[in-house]
């Protein structure tokens, strides 16, 4: 497992997550928000920064909540209603 240090645009934190592989430059990736709801967000950049200790490079992601994820959380027809996340819509 690789540990990845994640910068998050959208919320302005900054994590720490273990990755089997190092996603690339325009993949997506799932992560969990503050709300603990689970987000598409896009990669918008990746870097490597030599560690503190011994002769190691940390991989380093840009990340920024996907442009349709940002626009259902905030819209009328978003997946909360009265207090109960509904999944599914038809």
């Amino acid at each position: 497992m690789i540990d990845v240090e994640i910068q998050n645009e959208t919320t302005q934190s900054h994590e720490k997550v273990k990755f089997s592989v190092v996603p690339r430059i325009g993949e997506g990736v799932r992560l969990q928000d503050q709300s603990g709801f689970w987000a598409s967000y896009d990669i918008l950049d990746l870097w490597y920064q030599k560690a503190e200790y011994g002769d190691v490079w940390v991989p380093y992601l840009h990340v920024r909540k996907t442009a349709g994820e940002q626009e259902m959380v905030g819209s009328p027809n978003s997946s909360a209603q009265n207090g109960e996340v509904v999944p599914f819509t038809i």
